[in-house]
């Protein structure tokens, strides 16, 4: 064999021998994929493994891939938004890649609420088990009065970000004023907005999201408003000054999953100037892992955990699911085909 481009191009990385043995490989692989495009795909994903294994041996490791592998990204246009991929994390393998909100960062990719557990030990335990640094509380429903046992005794504000919500108002004055007591008595000045528009339903009133959003953003605070999965009034929460989207799964508390998949995905290939977070819904661990292999930014949940037969397990199921479905979000899925392929190339195989 002389020394093709595609060799060359691996030389750095493997050394000329290992780089020959690449090619011979993938010429091989080559004839057992129907498309130019899989070809390619396969390509790409020899270089960023190489890129990555001459970075480590260099030791200029950055603890990103230049290139990651962007697997038959024709067949996957609902599962990822536009634009180039997050980066995979070449050092960090098995930990999860941070997630940022309004210039602060989180680690993990799972916030988690603070209601309905059987008491505030509970409570504790399950926040702990699983994993969450961003813990919302609802500021009318927690005793404000530190002289009194609270909720608020049972989660260390060293530990956990606190986010306050608007639970329980139902309409922009109301949500508004919430806000403002939490920042007022030191909670934090970020806040949930939820401004409740339907109580069969739970679902929110958007116009009045929108407007709470905008009057707290102008007050400096840092809004993450409940939405539907509407993305005409997702564009204007965000042109209202919101740090991110949370877009309902299902309604509250229903348990139900991911109900529309096709609209989030659409949000979710559509809005990419903030984070989109699933928040509501949701019920069991498979739940969160496929919002976050759809490419959500992060999952929100509570009733999940709390209604569980045993919510400090559960807590631990979810927090896993979160892990696993970003690194799958970020390895690529396999494209769909309709017809087999051989999971081993035909090609020398005795007969």
């Amino acid at each position: 064999m002389g020394k093709p481009r595609f060799v060359g191009n691996l030389r750095y990385g493997l050394g000329w021998d290992l780089a020959v043995m690449v090619e011979k490989r993938r010429r091989a692989v080559f004839h057992s994929l129907p498309t130019d495009f899989q070809r390619r795909a396969l390509s790409r994903r020899i270089v960023a493994h190489v890129t990555e294994h001459a970075a480590k041996r260099k030791g200029t490791c950055t603890g990103k891939l230049a290139s990651p592998p962007d697997l038959l990204l024709e067949e996957r246009r609902g599962y990822h938004p536009p634009g180039p991929r997050p980066q995979a994390d070449c050092t960090r393998m098995g930990v999860m890649d941070e997630l940022k909100i309004a210039g602060r960062t989180f680690a993990s990719r799972l916030i988690v609420g603070t209601g309905k557990y059987k008491d505030g030990a509970e409570t504790s335990a399950a926040i702990e088990a699983s994993g969450a640094e961003m813990v919302t509380v609802a500021v009318r429903r927690v005793e404000l009065d530190r002289t009194k046992q609270s909720l608020l005794d049972f989660i260390d504000p060293k530990r956990y970000f606190l986010l306050p919500n608007t639970a329980g108002c139902f309409t922009a004055e109301e949500a508004i004023r919430a806000a403002r007591l939490g920042r007022e008595v030191g909670l934090s000045d970020w806040v949930k907005i939820e401004v409740i528009g339907d109580m069969a339903t739970l679902y929110p009133d958007v116009q009045a999201t929108v407007e709470a959003t905008r009057v707290l953003v102008k007050e400096g605070f840092t809004v993450l408003p409940y939405t539907t999965d509407d993305i005409v009034f997702a564009k204007r929460l965000i042109d209202a000054g919101a740090a991110a989207v949370m877009p309902l799964g299902a309604p509250i508390g229903t348990g139900l999953g991911i109900a529309n998949t096709y609209t989030l995905r659409m949000m979710r290939e559509l809005i990419t100037g903030v984070p989109l977070i699933v928040d509501a819904g949701l019920g069991t661990a498979s739940d969160a892992a496929l919002a976050m292999e759809m490419g959500f930014d992060g999952v929100l949940l509570n009733t999940a955990m709390a209604a569980s037969k045993q919510p400090v397990v559960m807590a631990s199921a979810m927090k896993k699911a979160v892990e696993a479905g970003r690194e799958a979000f970020l390895a690529g899925r396999m494209g769909k085909k309709l017809y087999a392929t051989a999971s081993s190339p035909l090609e020398g195989i005795s007969r």
